[in-house]
């Protein structure tokens, strides 16, 4: 599956780098077409020599070639490549990453990547437990980026712990499964709605809920890599798209999203409605902050429009509409109903007493439910494997149905 695929490998200064020229020799064994970039503090750890003559190419360092003159075109090398993998990663160039600081030839390489990235951590434990790395590792996460998790062991400090570099065996397995992953939404349009919607109170106030946007995010970039022309239309959320290829629509409120989704629905071959939509918004809405005057105040509220129940009503014979249900107790049960009442296809149910599941999590534990047969349960996951559990189960129906 590797066989003339375009990777950049990006090194950065950190003992581990030593295990890279095995990961190139690897790729190369694949007939993996290989670019190298190094930061200057790289070289301490491994000699551009040895990385040149194992990728069979020249390896960046510098944006100038100071011989000639020429420069080395980092937005050419975003464009080339087919993936990213920069392993392994300091704390400092993470930090770079997160925040756009690019005074190096690869975090410029990285800002102008128009393809999938892995990024591999490698550093002391109590650098990579640090809050701050931590937080950027979770700001690189959510542009999209797919992140190798460093293993346990014993480190260069002699510490034993998180942050030892994956090795390159496992990685080139996470590339292979990549690149293997089947185009089964081929030539399909797949609506998908993410995050919470805020409703206003006034210009400063407004009802939200804690949804964090990631299970929709995972979704869209997972139909993505199986080949879907995919449309996100998410509420307010810190995440972005790491993938170009998905149709971005940004909206604030239930309303908005009610048009945006309007909008979208009567192309769409599937939807899936995995955002929290508001249930109510406030009758009114003060032009100006309202006063802290009185001790308490009174709030009218009128409901939404529904919108997976408007969506089921226009679906159509060869559409597939999927949403969401937020249980407790009885969750089955209330699940299918809601299926059966909004003329649903599949509901995925989350149940608020599972923990380490729904809102403000990077796992999720869900149940799908179908039409006909036993509800699948799974366990609890990291958001993108549920995403990928969740697009089986669609396909699986959509070739029941002879819809694909």
């Amino acid at each position: 599956m590797l066989k003339g695929k375009k990777i950049v490998i990006g090194i950065t200064g950190s003992i581990a780098a030593y295990k890279i020229p095995f990961l190139i020799r690897l790729l190369i064994r694949e007939e993996a077409m290989v670019r190298v970039i190094m930061t200057p503090s790289a070289k301490d750890f491994v000699t551009p020599l040895t990385l040149s003559t194992l990728s069979r190419a020249n390896v960046i360092i510098d944006p100038f070639k100071e011989s000639t003159g020429e420069w080395n075109n980092h937005v050419e090398l975003g464009s080339w490549a087919d993936v990213m993998v920069f392993a392994p990663v300091t704390a400092n160039t993470i930090g770079k990453m997160a925040n756009g600081i690019a005074d190096n030839f690869l975090v410029t390489a990285y800002l102008s990547a128009k393809c999938p990235v892995f990024i591999a951590p490698a550093m002391d434990l109590d650098m990579y437990n640090h809050p701050s790395t931590q937080r950027n590792i979770q700001v690189l996460r959510s542009f999209g980026n797919m992140i190798i998790e460093p293993q346990v062991g014993e480190l260069a400090s002699g510490l034993s712990g998180p942050g030892r570099l994956e090795e390159p065996e496992k990685i080139l397995t996470l590339l292979r499964s990549y690149f293997e992953k089947k185009q089964d939404f081929a030539g399909k349009t797949i609506l998908v709605t993410a995050g919470p919607t805020f409703e206003a109170i006034d210009p400063v106030r407004y009802i939200g809920n804690r949804s964090s946007g990631l299970m929709g995010f995972s979704l869209a970039e997972e139909a993505s890599c199986r080949g879907a022309r995919v449309i996100l239309v998410s509420g307010p959320t810190h995440l972005n798209p790491g993938n170009p290829g998905i149709q971005f629509v940004k909206v604030v409120s239930a309303a908005e999203m009610y048009q945006a989704c309007s909008n979208s629905f009567p192309s769409a071959d599937i939807v899936i409605m995995a955002a929290a939509v508001a249930d109510y918004t406030p009758s009114t809405v003060s032009v100006v902050k309202i006063k802290k005057k009185e001790k308490t105040i009174s709030l009218g509220l009128k409901k939404t429009t529904d919108i997976l129940e408007e969506l089921g009503k226009r679906k159509k014979k060869d559409q597939l509409l999927v949403g969401f249900a937020l249980e407790s107790g009885d969750g089955i049960k209330n699940a299918r109903e809601k299926l059966k009442k909004k003329n649903l296809d599949l509901i995925i149910l989350n149940k608020l007493e599972d923990k380490g599941a729904g809102f403000e999590a990077t796992t999720n534990k869900v149940t799908i439910i179908g039409k006909k047969g036993d509800p699948l349960t799974g366990e609890l996951k990291d958001k993108k494997a549920v995403a990928a559990d969740i697009l089986d189960a669609i396909f699986k129906l959509r070739v029941n149905l002879k819809g694909i």
